[in-house]
């Protein structure tokens, strides 16, 4: 299952995923944001959890399952770019911001807004075409809801 898409997400030209992959890509991009201090806390794992649930409709057992099969594909999966790349090409440019604002809440989700996952969303944020000023409005309106 990770293979085929393992292979997909570094072809030189990938195609769109199907939805099921992009969803897997996407969590898979949020766990390895939440790594990215080194620490991957129970704060950050709810936190996933919440979103996948909401975003894809699913009961909380679901979205454990899909966040435990994207920790085993991010452990697997080349470099971030890639990522970013397959998640670019499968999420429609207008939902990039809803994307970016995801992955802000994991982030903050521990209440320490750490120097390594800041630095990583910085560098993910052009990549999936969205400009800093619009990473940094997406990341004032998690805070908002977050205080």
């Amino acid at each position: 299952m990770f293979g085929d898409l393992l292979r997909r997400l570094t072809a030189p030209a990938p195609e769109p995923l199907p939805d099921t992959d992009a969803r897997l890509a996407l969590t898979a991009l949020l766990v390895r944001l939440a790594k990215a201090d080194g620490t991957y806390s129970a704060e950050e794992i709810a936190r996933i959890d919440r979103i996948v649930g909401v975003r894809y409709g699913l009961n909380p057992v679901d979205s454990a399952k899909l966040r435990a099969d994207a920790e085993t594909l991010e452990h697997q999966a080349p470099d971030t770019v890639r990522f970013t790349r397959a998640i670019k090409d499968a999420v429609p440019y207008e939902d990039r911001e809803a994307v970016i604002e995801t992955l802000w809440e994991v982030v903050l989700a521990d209440g320490i807004r750490d120097n390594e996952e800041d630095a990583l969303l910085r560098m993910v944020a052009p990549m999936l075409g969205v400009a800093d000023q619009d990473s940094a409005l997406a990341r004032q309106r998690v805070e908002g809801r977050l205080s």
